[in-house]
């Protein structure tokens, strides 16, 4: 790395920037990729169909064919629209889907932009889809365009303050803002020590607005195509109405990933070395007799246990496997349950989802004082101590 360290300063700003852009360009890529497969197997599954079977093996290169075609599809722009609102808005959507990519963290020290705000970002940047859905509905001079950017306008707006009420509770948790600290306080509490535990309520609150915020069904009203054609993206075509759908995968596989770094632990999860060294422990007896191999495994697990490289390849691991569980909830609720109306959508995110999101943060405080000024509430039974409020500690 010496090369590295021999370049100028900007030189080095400029190339890491470009670096660390297209490796997310790519893994938003391909996490739209495996989410849009995903849809189509897990719908076919649950409709009792067969799905993509065809292209690929077992049909898992249909995504190609499918933006193959959207490639070479004839872009059909109506008269009379704002053209450069119409032209602007799907890539402000992608733009702001891959943005959420810079603050999360994949593993110890392997994160893009360790921002000390990063929940205050991801809030900011989320606001940003509320733009990209009213520019389009408004420049394409059409009314479903437009009643569905409005819907999606007033459902995005309600549902972010709800959001970001719902994590307030784990960033009092961990006394931060920043996502890796966030992580590492879950690591600290040790075995179980997830804040979704302690922040169950915070959690049921953050998934219902998410699915809000992504216009996934049941709340999918800024869309709607049994009432609005398609929303504000109707007259859209080719790979201008891919990108919308290019963002609302992206989005979902982002905000899965937020949700498992909040609630979930994040990277955290045994190593390979661990695993290794667990294993040759069985293969031992736990120390009963010698086993050759059980000694030589638990040897090779011990000597990569500090292995960084083996250890990120690790975190990631357990990342991608703690998003995809909510991904596949997100879907799971999508093939599962009908749409809502406008009102009742409103009326759950003002009425009852906000008030429940304030009261979480109002008892996070109060047991989290308690739990710190009594030491948890400590009750012994015998020989053996349990901290009524360990949870909150």
């Amino acid at each position: 790395m010496e090369w590295w360290y021999s370049l100028p300063p900007t030189a080095q700003v400029w190339i890491g920037g470009f670096l660390k852009g297209t490796l997310i360009l790519i893994w938003g890529l391909l996490n739209f990729f495996v989410c849009l497969m995903l849809e189509r197997k897990l719908s076919a599954w649950m409709q009792n169909r067969v799905g993509p079977w065809r292209v690929g093996l077992w049909g898992w290169i249909q995504p190609v064919a499918d933006l193959l075609k959207l490639w070479v599809k004839e872009y059909i722009q109506p008269n009379n629209v704002d053209r450069w609102l119409y032209l602007i808005a799907p890539f402000i959507g992608f733009t702001t889907a891959n943005l959420v990519w810079l603050i999360v963290p994949f593993g110890d020290k392997l994160i893009a932009t360790d921002l000390e705000i990063g929940i205050i970002f991801i809030a900011a940047v989320t606001g940003y889809d509320v733009i990209a859905t009213f520019m389009a509905g408004w420049g394409s001079n059409n009314k479903y365009s437009m009643l569905g950017a409005m819907r999606g306008a007033a459902q995005l707006i309600s549902y972010e303050v709800t959001m970001v009420m719902s994590v307030i509770g784990v960033v009092m948790m961990a006394g931060s803002l920043r996502l890796s600290d966030i992580v590492l306080a879950q690591q600290e509490r040790g075995l179980f020590g997830w804040f979704l535990f302690p922040q169950i309520i915070g959690f049921i609150v953050y998934l219902i607005a998410s699915l809000a915020e992504l216009n996934r069904a049941p709340f999918d009203l800024a869309e709607a195509e049994q009432e609005l054609v398609a929303g504000h993206h109707t007259e859209y075509s080719g790979m201008r109405w891919a990108m919308f759908m290019l963002a609302e995968y992206i989005h979902l596989a982002a905000w899965s990933t937020i949700a498992a770094s909040l609630f979930l632990g994040g990277w955290n999860g045994p190593t390979l070395g661990q695993v290794a060294a667990g294993l040759g422990n069985v293969l031992n007896g736990f120390g009963a007799f010698v086993n050759p191999v059980g000694t030589a495994v638990a040897g090779w697990g011990l000597s990569i246990m500090n292995s960084t490289v083996l250890n990120w390849i690790a975190g990631v691991f357990w990342l991608v496997l703690k998003t995809y569980f909510f991904v596949f909830l997100a879907m799971w609720i999508r093939w599962t349950l009908p749409r809502v109306r406008i009102d009742q959508l409103m009326d759950l995110g003002w009425k009852f989802l906000l008030p429940v999101s304030l009261f979480n943060i109002f008892l996070t405080g109060t047991l989290r004082y308690v739990a710190v000024t009594f030491d948890g509430l400590p009750v012994t039974i015998g020989s053996f101590t349990l901290r009524l409020l360990g949870w909150w500690l």
